[in-house]
């Protein structure tokens, strides 16, 4: 079957049927998006995938609408939008073609669904209300790509396609960032694991370069590191590790003395010649060597260790 088109409603867009649209003209960018609620294009056909309208669910014949009585749900019961039906039926194929490695699809597939499709999915479906986000909650990506839509006074009949092509391209770039990090985070997820093994039983962990760490460390139930090293363009960088994905609490703070000091002021602080920097909050710190922040590291255990 060659698609022609992916048809979708006209109106007024919402994020479901935007992200829909990204995965779609992924796979068939050849194809023309149509949007119309007539009956001649919402009508199954061989050249056409239908999505958030319809009022039919039916991957067979290519319509993936979930406004319907009966509107599939989730094995644990939780609602479909036409972004999660979408992805369910073509996410492995868009994951493919975006290039992500065969032995990391069905991973990454699983990943992105929790964290990104179905929180779309509750919110279009008012399963999830965005006021959980408290003042972010006009932040959020769905309500910032209805910021796009024409004002209510906006007579152009054209500016509904004007302003959903708009928001498809910023849909689109979150997407694929997105697809990108979390591809990204496998590969760091190897290197790390090496250099967890290379630290043994020390307190600190040297990467090879700056990259997501924490959820390795964590899997590896490496709780005994504390610190972690790595190079940064021209100099070193010297971090904590948080204890938990949500705030700010981390492992082990670097010393109270170092806080907010730079260069002299710090090396005389801490006693390390190419100390450069340490963030006043006692997370970040920097140095011009390697050498230099191995020092800093082993320093900020010494002082940790002490600490009740």
């Amino acid at each position: 079957m060659t698609v022609q088109y992916l048809v979708t409603h006209s109106g007024g867009f919402h994020a479901d049927e935007l992200l829909s649209s990204v995965i779609l003209t992924r796979l068939f960018p050849q194809a023309a998006i149509m949007r119309s609620r007539a009956p001649e294009w919402i009508t199954p056909g061989a050249d056409r995938i239908i999505y958030d309208v319809g009022g039919a669910y039916d991957a067979a014949a290519q319509i993936f609408d979930h406004h319907q009585r009966g509107a599939p749900l989730r094995d644990d019961g939780q609602p479909f939008s036409s972004f999660g039906l979408v992805w369910k039926h073509f996410g492995h194929d868009c994951l493919a073609a975006s290039g992500v490695p065969a032995d990391a699809v069905e991973t990454i597939h699983a990943s992105f669904d929790t964290s990104f499709v179905l929180p779309i999915d509750l919110m279009d479906n008012g399963a999830l209300s965005p006021s959980i986000a408290g003042p972010l909650a006009g932040l959020t990506l769905p309500a910032l790509l209805e910021t796009l839509k024409p004002v209510f006074d906006e007579t152009d009949p054209e500016a509904e396609n004007r302003g959903f092509h708009a928001a498809l391209a910023i849909a689109r770039s979150f997407v694929e960032a997105r697809i990108a990090r979390s591809a990204a985070k496998l590969r760091a997820d190897g290197l790390v694991h090496q250099a967890i093994e290379n630290a043994g039983a020390g307190r600190v962990l040297e990467l090879p370069m700056g990259m997501p760490f924490r959820p390795s460390v964590v899997k590896a139930g490496a709780d005994h590191l504390l610190f972690v090293v790595h190079p940064r363009g021209q100099d070193w960088c010297l971090t904590t590790i948080r204890q938990d994905d949500d705030g700010f609490a981390v492992r082990a703070d670097l010393p109270a003395a170092w806080a907010g000091l730079t260069n002299d002021d710090l090396e005389a602080a801490s006693g390390v010649a190419g100390a450069s920097f340490c963030h006043n909050g006692r997370f970040i710190a920097a140095a011009r060597t390697r050498d230099a922040a191995l020092a800093m590291a082993e320093l900020a255990v010494a002082e940790a260790l002490l600490t009740p």
